[in-house]
């Protein structure tokens, strides 16, 4: 199995591959994992991830100077499953309004906006930490193994509004409901990071893994 960890610039390329690459050894899976940009990695890969650390502007910018929007929009529409996390996660929406509107990937309904009703309440921001998932148990591969009540860890002052509920897998709460998995099709997405949500974090990479949508 060829995966490939989309390098386009952002945040946490190495760690997510590291982690990734571990997922794949405690499953038992034959994994080579590459950081990589190149058309034919991308267009040859099995799955593909996307990590994001930072403004969803800048992330979008890079995979613009990048020309990866073709490749991604093409590799996925062929069926090859594509993990977002974080901003990666995000840049599947509709559009972001973090440094003026960017549009997105367009591959998931809703938009990316500012975590108002958060600091209206009193809440801290960035939303930073462990933040419990709540899910319906077997909706969705992606959480096979799971139980609601475990845990992600977050870092992001936005968060994806207006999202449909059918492609909404799993959401946290903080002073809103966050949603925290995404699926529609061969794409998904979380917005807490699993390559620091330690065990909860290397199952969910894991059921990406051997996930056939």
């Amino acid at each position: 199995m060829r995966v490939v960890v989309i390098d386009y610039n952002g945040g946490n390329l190495a760690s997510a591959a590291q982690a990734t690459q571990r997922a794949a050894t405690l499953r038992g899976l034959d994994a080579d994992v590459i950081i990589s940009r190149n058309e034919t990695d991308i267009l040859s890969a099995d799955r593909l991830i996307l990590p994001g650390q930072g403004a969803f502007a800048d992330c979008a910018k890079g995979l613009d100077e990048g020309d990866l929007r073709p490749l991604l929009e093409k590799a996925t529409a062929e069926g090859t499953p594509f993990l977002g996390i974080c901003v990666g996660m995000q840049l599947m929406a509709q559009y972001g309004l973090e440094h003026g509107r960017t549009e997105g990937l367009g591959w998931i309904g809703g938009h990316i906006a500012p975590m108002d009703d958060s600091s209206r309440q009193g809440l801290r921001l960035p939303h930073m930490g462990w933040n419990t998932l709540s899910f319906t148990p077997g909706a969705h591969p992606l959480t096979e193994g799971l139980e609601p009540g475990n845990h992600g860890y977050f870092v992001h002052s936005y968060a994806l509004v207006d999202a449909p509920a059918d492609e909404t897998i799993a959401t946290a709460d903080y002073g809103m409901t966050v949603p925290a998995i995404v699926a529609k099709g061969s794409r998904c997405g979380t917005q807490f990071h699993v390559e620091k949500s330690q065990d909860v974090g290397l199952t969910i990479l894991g059921n990406f893994l051997t996930w056939q949508p």
